[in-house]
């Protein structure tokens, strides 16, 4: 080593400029376009790299290491400010393609020339530059053609793009590749961030972007919103395309914002509210489709969804007040009636296709879930003529679950009681609806009229929007049926043993389950009277403890009547029967011996004999004739009586009303005392508004109104559950 040739600076630079720079920039000059890379073989590329090796590890004053950095990059400085920049400074004028065509050129070469001459002074990159944390060869080459050729002509080449995207968003055909190729320089003048891309190009780019489609907007406005809508789709859908071809993904976000705010915010009442093609005309028209588009534009608007949400929850209100009206004026046509199912069916009809409106067309967003929700709860709630529409809905279920009703199928009837339920959620008096279903229920099962396995399926319905408690009576009054059926089989046995010549049974209900019921002491026959001793004495032995109450109205009776030479089965109840009995064999009572003998007063009695000589069946005879039952009146068997059916079932009006908002009240002032009972327990003191809010909120079945609410924390502070606070009359402390 110590013999060895010391290499001169000039010396050395001079081979390595005449093996390598030398041709290297002619090689860039002339025949790069032929896209060559090879540029120098192995024996070549060994010599120059073995001369910078030896130039570097020389002993001081000969280490040209420092030298040899400085060199590099003025040879790079020098190549780029005597060949590439007088090759692009005269290409602005002549065209976008060109300028961005020679740029593309210019910068592929100077990539190549980085990657040889870092090849060449590779030993400079691992020693010289990392002891003296120098930027590395490729990071200097980069910055040489930052400073010396992206800083000078890079607002030419930021025009260009922005007038060739401009071209494109046109209709014009451009070249992609070209573009992208630029857009990657952009991204490597940043070293390693997208500081360059964001300032140089895409600042510019996204103020384009708005000026461009700000001219679309005045454009597309006067077109229908439909038509607008598909444009503004388009254009959404266009920009991020473009971002994929040849931007980068970072500004996607940022340009589609930018859309957003000209085509989307800046216009939405405008569009929205077009008399012949807005929100609400596309409502109106069914247009599945343009709402569905117009859900999936707005949304992407941060509150953009909000005032189509209150045009689709006011259209379904009206549309839905239209068959309230329709309603109102059959009420105002006719005699008012607890069964309107033309009413019930038009509100299904109406929560089904707008239910599929807010699923499909709005992808059952939860604001539309709300409107939709609002708009019933106001339908709903809104009751004409006598009486609500918690009655009509329960009665629906009625035709639908009694026999001989609606006709349908088993799944026909599970589908119905399915929408039947989800109207019943909208209603804020579900207890009214609750106390008036639980009336029907009673007749159908007492009747027999319906089947176990649909009651049962509806009331699980109910149990799952409003909780056990809700059906727990309804539930109780199956499974006393369901005892009772066990029952019925062990005292037939017990009744066979005495030989009566009736069918008898009897079913024993629990009172806390069943409606309140009229119970007269009628005089029955001998017979019944007899069988109803015999159950009493075996029912005692069985069940001490419990009480038992006939309830005479609402029993069953098939009375085998004869008339001339033609016998027939008569379907009665129990009031019936017993008049019939009295009126056999051809006996003739006036009303007031029948009132006398039967033990019934007027309300009992005078239906009772309505049905059976005023009816459609008249198997007893009036006199006088007429269709009102007076005190004067004498009753007969009707000789004459005939019917082309062997069984006939004689109907009668109901003895019980059918339906009592008092016992609704009173139920009522429970829970609201309950839950403020409740409430005060756990929070001890608590201010008037504050537990107003809590005690609503915990009233789930009924909505009552806050005076009502005032009421009952009076009652409750005069029987000592609460008191006012000393301090301040509008703060209660609970009494223990």
């Amino acid at each position: 080593m110590a013999n060895a040739k010391v290499i001169p600076l000039e010396e050395g630079w001079n081979e390595i400029k005449a093996k390598a720079l030398d041709k290297l920039q002619n090689i860039l000059n002339e025949d790069m376009k032929t896209g060559q890379t090879n540029l120098f073989g192995p024996k070549e590329y060994v010599q120059i790299y073995t001369t910078c090796y030896d130039m570097c590890t020389q002993r001081s004053p000969y280490n040209w290491s420092r030298e040899l950095y400085q060199r590099h990059g003025e040879t790079i400085e020098q190549y780029l400010n005597d060949y590439v920049l007088p090759a692009l400074k005269d290409k602005p004028r002549q065209g976008s393609n060109i300028l961005l065509t020679e740029l593309q050129h210019r910068w592929k070469n100077h990539q190549i020339m980085n990657k040889w001459l870092k090849k060449f002074f590779t030993y400079l990159d691992r020693y010289y530059v990392k002891h003296h944390s120098l930027p590395t060869l490729s990071q200097a080459g980069l910055r040489s053609f930052r400073t010396h050729i992206y800083d000078v002509i890079k607002a030419d080449t930021t025009q260009a793009i922005l007038s060739l995207i401009n071209d494109e968003r046109e209709g014009k055909i451009i070249d992609k590749t070209l573009v992208k190729s630029i857009v990657e320089l952009y991204e490597g003048m940043g070293m390693g961030t997208l500081d360059a891309y964001t300032t140089d190009l895409e600042n510019p780019l996204l103020e384009s972007t708005r000026e461009h489609y700000a001219r679309k907007r005045e454009e597309w406005i006067n077109d229908s919103t439909p038509d607008y809508m598909i444009k503004a789709e388009g254009a959404l859908r266009e920009e991020s395309d473009r971002v994929a071809e040849y931007l980068n993904s970072s500004s996607e976000s940022k340009i589609l914002k930018v859309l957003e705010d000209e085509i989307l915010e800046r216009v939405e009442m405008v569009l929205l509210e077009k008399e012949t093609s807005g929100c609400r005309a596309l409502l109106q028209n069914d247009k599945s489709e343009d709402l569905n588009r117009m859900y999936r534009l707005f949304q992407r608007l941060e509150n953009g969804l909000v005032p189509i949400a209150s045009i689709v929850e006011t259209f379904i209100t009206e549309v839905g007040m239209e068959e309230v009206q329709r309603r109102q004026a059959r009420v105002d046509g006719e005699k008012d009636k607890n069964d309107d199912p033309s009413f019930i069916k038009a509100l299904i009809g109406l929560h089904d296709k707008y239910l599929a409106v807010v699923k499909n067309d709005f992808a059952g967003h939860s604001l539309f879930q709300k409107a939709l929700k609002n708009a019933f709860v106001e339908v709903m709630n809104t009751n004409v003529g006598q009486f609500t529409n918690a009655e009509l809905m329960s009665t629906y279920c009625d035709r639908i679950l009694k026999s001989g009703g609606e006709k349908l199928s088993e799944a026909e009837i599970e589908e119905s009681l399915d929408k039947i339920v989800q109207l019943f959620t909208y209603l804020t008096d579900k207890d009214m609806f609750a106390e008036i279903y639980r009336n029907q229920l009673a007749k159908r099962l007492l009747a027999s009229r319906s089947s176990e396995d649909a009651e049962k399926l509806m009331i699980a319905k109910l149990k799952v929007q409003c909780g056990t408690q809700f059906t727990s009576k309804m539930e109780g009054m199956l499974s006393d049926l369901a005892v009772g059926g066990q029952q019925r089989q062990e005292f037939e046995q017990r009744i066979r043993q005495e030989k009566i010549p009736l069918d008898f049974s009897v079913l024993v209900l629990t009172t806390g389950f069943w409606p309140s019921y009229k119970s007269p002491e009628v005089t029955l026959t001998d017979e019944m009277q007899k069988c109803m001793n015999i159950f009493r004495d075996w029912h005692d032995q069985k069940h001490q403890k419990r009480k038992l109450q006939w309830i005479m109205t609402q029993g069953n009776a098939t009375v085998r009547g004869t008339f001339g030479k033609k016998t027939y089965e008569l379907m009665v109840v129990t009031l019936q029967a017993v008049v019939l009995d009295a009126l056999n064999d051809g006996v003739t009572l006036g009303y007031e011996e029948l009132a006398q003998r039967l033990n019934l007063e007027g309300d009992m009695l005078k239906p009772t004999l309505h049905s059976l000589s005023c009816g459609k069946y008249k198997v007893i005879t009036k006199t006088p004739a007429g269709n009102k039952i007076n005190n004067t009146d004498t009753f007969t068997a009707n000789a004459k009586f005939t019917s082309n059916m062997r069984k006939v079932r004689i109907p009668m009006a109901s003895l019980d009303s059918s339906f009592s908002t008092k016992k609704v009240e009173e139920d009522r002032t429970i829970a609201i005392e309950a839950a403020i009972v409740r409430i005060m327990k756990a929070r001890k003191t608590l201010q008037h508004q504050q537990l107003l809010s809590e005690v609503l909120a915990q009233l789930s079945f009924f909505n009552p109104n806050p005076r009502v609410v005032k009421k009952r924390i009076e009652a409750l502070i005069d029987r000592e559950y609460l008191e006012r606070s000393a301090e301040n009359t509008g703060v209660y402390n609970y009494l223990a």
